[in-house]
């Protein structure tokens, strides 16, 4: 039996965990030098905000509907990712990592 387990708009679901207020509000974390969007909530996908969207294209949204925006924080989405992985490692004896919030893994099952 096989698993793939995946961190659901990853960088923005690691956002949450530190500031629970940005849960149900629109999150668009951005790339190195704040370029496009790389990872976005749904309720900012809900509001046709485009993966990669250019941030001076999406940046009137901050008062318009009310979306947060976040610089990128590798060092931080990283530590999350390898917390993650730990857990996940305890399902199954054999595992492919193939991003840093994407992972397939082998479950051994027993029956007792």
């Amino acid at each position: 039996m096989y698993a793939l387990i995946d961190g659901n708009n990853f960088y923005v679901s690691c956002e949450r965990v530190f500031q629970p207020r940005l849960i149900g509000q629109p999150v668009v974390v951005l790339s190195n030098n704040d370029g496009c969007a790389i990872s976005r909530s749904n309720e900012a996908k809900a509001l046709g905000i485009k993966m990669g969207a250019p941030w001076f294209e999406i940046r009137g949204m901050t008062r318009t509907h009310g979306l947060h925006a976040f610089s990128a924080n590798f060092a931080l989405y990283g530590d999350m990712s390898q917390r993650m992985m730990s857990l996940a490692a305890e399902l199954g004896h054999r595992q492919e990592i193939y991003s840093n919030r994407l992972k397939c893994t082998r479950l051994l099952l027993r029956f007792l």
